[in-house]
C-alpha cells in the first residue's frame, strides 16, 4: 500500500503525553500506511519540539490556536487522507488494519471509539455516551481522531484560525 495519510497532531506544552501518541503510530509504518507526521504547535516552551525532531515530523509552529494550528498542519499535509490526532491521544493496537480497511473500501470520514485507560463507572460512562453520540449523528469528538480525505477537508473550507473548545474557556468572563 502507498503511503496514504498524513498524521497530524495539535501540540502545546505536550511533552506529557505525545510520546505515547507517536510511539502508538509506530504500526503504521511496516504497511507503509503514514506518509508523514505532521506536529502543529502553538508555542510550547517544554520539550514539545525535540520529542517530534525524535519521531522525524514535520514541525509547523505558530500561535496559539486550535484551529489555526490545524488549519496550518492541515495545508503542509501531502497525503491523500488526513488523520487528525489530540497529542494525548494513543491509538489502540490493530489501529492501522482498521484505517487500512477503511480507507480501501470507502470515501466516507472516520473516526474510532473513545476508551480511557481509567476504570469505574465514570470513564465508561463517558465513553459510551460518547460513543453512542458519534454513531447516532457522526459528531465525534477531536478525542476520537478524525479520518478523511483531504480533498473533502479542502472542500469543506477547512478549520477556522479561531480558537476551539477549551481553549474558549474562561476568555469571556
Amino acid at each position: 500500500m502507498a503511503a496514504r495519510v498524513s498524521v497530524i497532531v495539535p501540540t502545546l506544552n505536550a511533552e506529557a503525553h505525545l510520546p505515547r501518541c507517536l510511539t502508538a503510530l509506530i504500526e503504521g509504518l511496516p504497511a507503509g500506511l503514514i506518509r508523514e507526521l505532521i506536529v502543529t504547535d502553538g508555542g510550547s516552551t517544554d520539550r514539545t519540539r525535540a520529542i517530534a525532531d525524535e519521531a522525524g515530523a514535520v514541525w509547523c509552529a505558530g500561535p496559539a490556536s486550535r484551529g489555526g494550528q490545524l488549519a496550518r498542519g492541515c495545508a503542509a499535509a501531502r497525503g491523500e487522507w488526513l488523520l487528525i490526532l489530540h497529542a494525548d491521544t494513543v491509538l489502540a493496537p490493530g489501529w492501522s488494519a482498521v484505517v487500512a480497511d477503511h480507507i480501501a473500501g470507502s470515501d466516507m470520514p472516520g473516526f474510532f471509539r473513545l476508551a480511557f485507560n481509567a476504570t469505574g463507572l465514570a470513564p465508561a460512562w463517558v465513553a459510551g455516551w460518547a460513543n453512542l453520540r458519534a454513531r447516532l449523528f457522526a459528531l465525534p469528538y477531536g478525542d476520537q481522531g478524525l479520518l478523511l480525505r483531504a480533498s473533502d477537508y479542502a472542500r469543506a473550507g477547512g478549520y477556522p484560525d479561531q480558537p476551539l473548545m477549551e481553549e474558549d474557556k474562561g476568555k469571556n468572563t
